[in-house]
């Protein structure tokens, strides 16, 4: 994860160098080589994904790209923080790390899930996590708003157990859980927000000098303050990505860029709206396949997509 880019660029290893020090360890040589288990766990995985994101960013800006807006899934808002320049590098990274730590211990191990829930409304995913949570008494609610067609739901097992079944009696097309390790964007999470707002309130934020299209209201924001704020109730509120592409959407931008790790957003843009651009960096050949796309239609500023 990030290798090519930090082998390749002089600015992408000056960021993997400053997310060392900030740690206080080699998260370069855990996102290089490992080991997999390790690089699994939320406290690393977050601020890897982080990282990496942050490093294709600063290639790009070399180049000349720079975002017009910026937006991030979940963990990609500090990453769109960064981007608009309201946080540092190295405040981010910390507190990513924290914030992993922070969602993982909210909940034992093996309590919280979650799961994706294909072919069926919103609407309808929120009744049936309404009407589980009632029949058993536990926590689940609709956590992602991913596509028409895709809602991510989260909360104590048995709650999104009973929320999978309910679905596809009414006629969802699929019902998948998903690997993960809690219940992440859920009121099982409250704990993890709480610590996590004490680290933020202590961080400086500048106001943002592109907007950021923010999670969980799926609105510009262009303050610090407000900017803040978003990435606390985040934690425990839904990622209304849906909205907030579309909202990005209104403000008629020629391209979207995704940058870090892999193409889940530029899949799930295709699946909002197919008419729009949408390109992406995390390695040095996406990079050249970007930067020639952008030459050809002598782009001079993008939105940027962040990713989770």
């Amino acid at each position: 994860m990030g290798r090519d880019l930090c082998e390749k660029f002089a600015v992408a290893r000056q960021v993997f160098e400053e997310a060392d020090e900030a740690v206080g360890f080699s998260l370069s040589k855990l996102c290089f080589e490992g080991p997999e288990e390790q690089l699994r766990m939320t406290e690393f995985t977050q601020p890897a994904i982080f990282t990496t994101s942050i490093a294709a960013l600063r290639v790009l800006a070399e180049h000349g790209i720079l975002p017009s807006y910026v937006a991030g899934h979940s963990l990609g808002e500090y990453s769109a923080n960064v981007a608009a320049r309201t946080i540092s590098l190295a405040d981010a990274v910390r507190t990513v790390r924290n914030r992993g730590r922070y969602m993982q211990e909210a909940v034992p191990l093996g309590e919280g899930t979650m799961a994706a829930i294909l072919g069926m409304g919103e609407g309808d995913v929120v009744q049936a996590c309404a009407d589980a949570a009632t029949e058993t008494g536990l926590v689940v609610s609709a956590a992602n708003r991913n596509s028409m067609e895709q809602t991510v739901i989260s909360g104590a097992v048995g709650g999104v157990e009973r929320a999978m079944v309910l679905a596809k009696e009414r006629g969802a097309k699929k019902a998948v859980m998903l690997h993960v390790s809690a219940p992440f964007h859920s009121a099982l999470m409250q704990p993890a927000q709480d610590r996590l707002a004490v680290l933020l309130n202590d961080i400086h934020f500048e106001d943002p000098q592109a907007p950021i299209a923010v999670n969980v209201d799926a609105k510009l924001v262009s303050s610090g303050e407000a900017a803040c704020d978003a990435l606390i109730r985040q934690v425990t509120g839904a990622v209304l990505w849906v909205e907030s592409v579309r909202l990005l959407i209104g403000e008629q931008p020629t391209h979207f860029i995704e940058v870090g790790p892999g193409r889940v957003l530029s899949g799930l843009l295709r699946q909002i709206d197919r008419n729009q651009k949408c390109l992406h960096v995390e390695d040095s050949m996406s990079l050249e396949k970007t930067l020639a796309a952008l030459s050809e239609s002598a782009v001079p500023g993008e939105v940027v997509e962040t990713k989770v």
